[in-house]
């Protein structure tokens, strides 16, 4: 129906299936159709009907992607680690007023990162390696992870989390490179300070070029997954932005929407040959 109403003739469609993961790509002729109302209208049909859809242009999705840049809370993982601390200092409701305030774009993220490791001041460091043990990753983020080793992508997470997970998480996946926020820990507890600069949207774009740079690739070549405000700018820069699960914030700008809880289904919009698949 939204083609149609936009008055675009499909060209080409082809379609792959790996088990329950079916995947439907149609090459159009867009003419001189509005690209960025027609990605809107796209995507919100496709939440209407449960359906997954990502849009490129054809320059796009035929270049080659060699690094993908993954948010870490509620995108590779399941859960969002400050409210996990939040919990373990008996300031859940606070943190997670905050907490939704800065991915809703409604305040500055350096303002309520501050204000929610201040609450956090007296933790016992131990608390860290209790919430770890308990992480879960989201469904098919191992899987596609390896997906990705195998077919030669650099693979890092850039995240506002801190880096006592980030720096586990790239151990444990075997990923390239981790960058978070570093907790100030005196005496075995939370200071409830920051050290060093606090990774906001701007300089996760950044730290997204500078890896980018570092490994002699083009934006343009460059893959951001993430679900909130706080990763909007990586988004819009990025060769290819997806929304994971994400806020309206983020889904107004990204060049798709996944609306599951698997990141399995972004092995079809990367087209990852069957041979580096065929363990999915």
């Amino acid at each position: 129906g939204v083609l149609l109403n936009f008055g675009i003739n499909i060209e080409r469609t082809s379609l792959t299936a790996r088990d329950k993961l079916i995947s439907i790509e149609f090459l159009v002729d867009v003419g001189d159709a509005d690209l960025a109302k027609l990605r809107r209208e796209l995507l919100k049909e496709g939440e209407k009907l449960g359906l997954d859809i990502v849009v490129q242009d054809y320059e796009s999705a035929s270049r080659e992607k060699r690094l993908i840049v993954f948010d870490l809370d509620s995108t590779l993982i399941e859960a969002e680690i400050i409210d996990e601390l939040a919990r373990e200092a008996g300031v859940e409701r606070e943190v997670r007023e905050l907490t939704r305030k800065a991915m809703n774009g409604e305040m500055s993220f350096k303002e309520a990162l501050m204000e929610r490791v201040k609450l956090l001041r007296g933790l016992p460091v131990e608390v860290l390696e209790r919430i770890y043990s308990r992480v879960e990753f989201t469904e098919g983020a191992k899987e596609l992870i390896s997906a990705l080793k195998r077919a030669g992508y650099k693979i890092a997470v850039v995240s506002g989390s801190f880096t006592y997970f980030t720096n586990r998480i790239k151990e444990e996946l075997g990923l390239d490179y981790a960058f978070g926020n570093e907790l100030e820990i005196v005496d075995g507890k939370l200071t409830g300070n920051v050290v060093g600069k606090i990774i906001d949207a701007e300089e996760k774009a950044r730290i997204v070029e500078e890896i980018a740079k570092r490994e002699g690739i083009r934006i343009e070549n460059v893959v951001a997954v993430g679900d909130g405000a706080n990763d909007r700018i990586m988004i819009e820069k990025a060769g290819l932005g997806i929304a994971f699960n994400a806020k309206e914030v983020l889904k107004d700008i990204a060049d798709g929407n996944i609306s599951k809880s698997n990141l399995i289904g972004l092995a079809g919009v990367l087209k990852l040959p069957s041979e580096f698949t065929k363990r999915l």
